[in-house]
């Protein structure tokens, strides 16, 4: 039962700060409350990789590294692991999350649902159920390339919806 409640706090909140940003704070400027709402996600994930990796040695590369965020590190946040994991060997890796908690309780219109790369506000404005449903990926996006940058890993992360709840995260690594 109290997971229950913490899982549901946590989404209720993820809601509000989307909906004060995008709403209220930066209304006008989506690209900036986009920034902010990742930068929020970069610093949760910044501490919770700094609490799941204490009694761990430094990872050796980024394979391993990448290997703890789909594993333990997603275990520990969404109580499953990433379903799928696929690195073309060269710094870019896309993790796959088939049923994405955070995006269970959304829907958008079917239409537009196909084109949502975050990466491209503009292609999202068109709905704003959509948009919403962007702009609750850049949290993720946020958690994970800190959790990475703790890691020592600088990277860059983006995140792409091809049919709810299922949502793929792409990881470039910068050199």
């Amino acid at each position: 039962m109290g997971r229950e409640v913490s899982e549901s706090c946590v989404e209720s909140l993820l809601a509000e700060i989307v909906s004060s940003y995008c709403n209220g704070f930066y209304a006008n400027k989506p690209e900036l409350a986009a920034r902010r709402i990742e930068a929020i996600g970069f610093q949760v994930g910044h501490q919770l990789s700094e609490r799941y990796t204490m009694d761990r040695p430094r990872f050796t590369d980024h394979l391993e590294a990448i290997k703890f965020i789909c594993k333990d590190f997603w275990s520990e946040l969404f109580k499953k692991q990433i379903d799928n994991l696929k690195t073309n060997h060269r710094g870019t890796f896309v993790l796959q999350d088939n049923r994405f908690r955070w995006l269970a309780h959304m829907s958008v219109d079917p239409s537009v649902e196909t084109s949502g790369s975050i990466q491209d506000p503009s292609a999202m404005a068109e709905n704003k159920a959509a948009q919403a449903t962007g702009m609750h990926l850049y949290f993720p996006c946020g958690i994970i390339r800190g959790a990475l940058s703790n890691l020592g890993i600088p990277c860059a992360v983006s995140a792409d919806i091809s049919s709810l709840p299922a949502c793929s995260f792409v990881v470039r690594i910068k050199a």
